[in-house]
């Protein structure tokens, strides 16, 4: 029998590196994938992704397996990044990372793996799959470094034809894997940065595409205590950065709120109850698989990434979920995903619409 064709997405990190390592050592072959999702130039002019797929050729040829690169960046700006921005312009903080997964690496990439003839794709993501009568997406056994926050979006569909070599692994376990095999890339820092957009001075970043103008921070009773250099920078929660201090009662200053039609930001000062919810809706939920019944069901459920699971009530109505916390939630960010789980079965989340 012919062995399985594989495509595997290849970012030059240590996690995709030993994803495709485990696959040929599992007898598929293996077929990796560079995404260039996205063109800029550092100070000196060198593009800012030829560091990565240097890499990604170190690694392909260590494990020896071929290697293409393709170049997304035009499905990316239009499906990922527009949304990035118009959300930031409506003072919500948006998660490109969930869409990128969505309409890049099961998208975009599974087509071209069709066009490769491959029977399967696969990531380094921390994440499971679980392939039977439903193909259920799973939480990793790393639970600190679980992923599937953010796949809250991909579809079942799309989970069919996936596989994720790393979801029975630590962090730990895959850097001396890494090692032991002799990948150049085991020591390398794992990236934090916008998904393919990288680590960058990020109110430097969002400058260049939302106009930023000062404007007052005021307090909850309208009480102005100090100057913001552009509401759309700021998060519900945030204290540091602020350069707002003393006064009042002499505690630190917290965004509560943003004001975009007027350019203010709301502060209070403390850990108040204003930075705190007790329940929020989404009005346009994603189900990947198994979907909930109609009325309330018990569930676990994540806010953010790497967040602990938290548990909660969903009241599903159609498309509409509201879920109700048994602890209150500190600073849930409209724009954000809510996502659900069963046990270790990620079911789907969608767009944090408001919280109370």
């Amino acid at each position: 029998m012919a062995k399985k064709r594989v495509v595997v997405g290849l970012s030059g990190g240590v996690d995709s590196a030993v994803a495709a390592l485990l696959l040929k050592r599992e007898g598929y072959d293996v077929i990796g994938l560079f995404m260039r999702n996205w063109h800029e130039e550092d100070e000196s002019g060198q593009c800012t992704s030829d560091d990565d797929f240097l890499d990604v050729r170190r690694v392909a040829d260590k494990i020896g397996i071929d290697y293409y690169a393709l170049d997304f960046s035009e499905q990316y700006l239009e499906r990922v990044f527009s949304h990035f921005v118009e959300e930031y312009k409506k003072g919500r903080t948006p998660n490109p990372d969930v869409l990128c997964n969505r309409e890049i690496k099961f998208d975009a990439f599974s087509s071209f793996a069709e066009t490769m003839a491959a029977d399967l794709i696969a990531t380094g993501h921390y994440a499971d799959v679980s392939h039977g009568e439903r193909h259920l997406l799973l939480r990793s056994a790393d639970e600190n470094k679980d992923q599937t926050y953010f796949l809250n979006q991909i579809t079942e569909d799309q989970l069919s034809r996936a596989i994720f070599p790393l979801g029975a692994l630590e962090k730990g376990e895959v850097r001396r894997i890494a090692k032991e095999a002799g990948l150049p890339v085991w020591e390398k820092k794992d990236s934090t940065g916008i998904c393919f957009i990288g680590e960058r001075n990020f109110r430097k970043f969002l400058a260049s595409y939302i106009p930023m103008k000062k404007g007052e921070i005021v307090t909850t009773d309208g009480k102005v205590v100090g100057t913001h250099d552009g509401v759309f920078y700021y998060t519900k929660g945030q204290r540091k950065g602020l350069g707002v201090g003393g006064g009042g009662n002499g505690q630190p200053y917290f965004v509560v709120a943003k004001d975009v039609p007027n350019n203010r930001l709301i502060v209070t000062q403390g850990e108040t109850e204003l930075l705190y919810s007790s329940s929020l809706t989404v009005d346009d939920f994603h189900f990947i698989s198994e979907r909930l019944p109609e009325g309330e069901s018990e569930v676990l459920a994540r806010v953010r990434h790497r967040q602990p699971l938290q548990k909660a009530v969903a009241l599903v109505e159609g498309k509409k979920v509201t879920l109700r916390f048994e602890k209150k939630q500190r600073a849930v960010q409209e724009g954000q995903y809510a996502v659900l789980y069963q046990g270790r079965v990620c079911l789907g989340g969608g767009v944090i619409e408001k919280s109370e």
